[in-house]
């Protein structure tokens, strides 16, 4: 769900396009669920989910990263000058 990298923290995510709202909803399957309120058309819920996770962690949107899962659900992000404690708080993690 969630690893320390160099610099940040790596989330590993499950993510629900067109949803009402933008939330994070908690661990699913060994991930993080996120509901997304873009469609997943061209790269729309993508970028929902950088914008999302760049006003959360109040963090500029070059430091959340896509490493993996461009055009999928489980996607692999990067949050840079985000550390491990802050990242649980804020996502509501024990």
């Amino acid at each position: 769900m969630m690893e320390s990298i160099k610099g940040g923290v790596r989330l590993h995510l499950f993510i629900q396009p067109k949803s009402s709202k933008n939330e994070v909803i908690g661990p699913h399957n060994g991930e993080l669920k996120i509901k997304i309120t873009a469609p997943p058309i061209d790269g729309r819920a993508n970028e929902g989910l950088i914008e999302f996770l760049s006003d959360h962690f109040d963090i500029p949107k070059r430091n959340v990263i896509l490493v993996k899962g461009d055009t999928g659900r489980h996607k692999t992000v990067d949050l840079l000058g985000v550390d491990e404690e802050r990242a649980k708080e804020l996502l509501k993690l024990k």
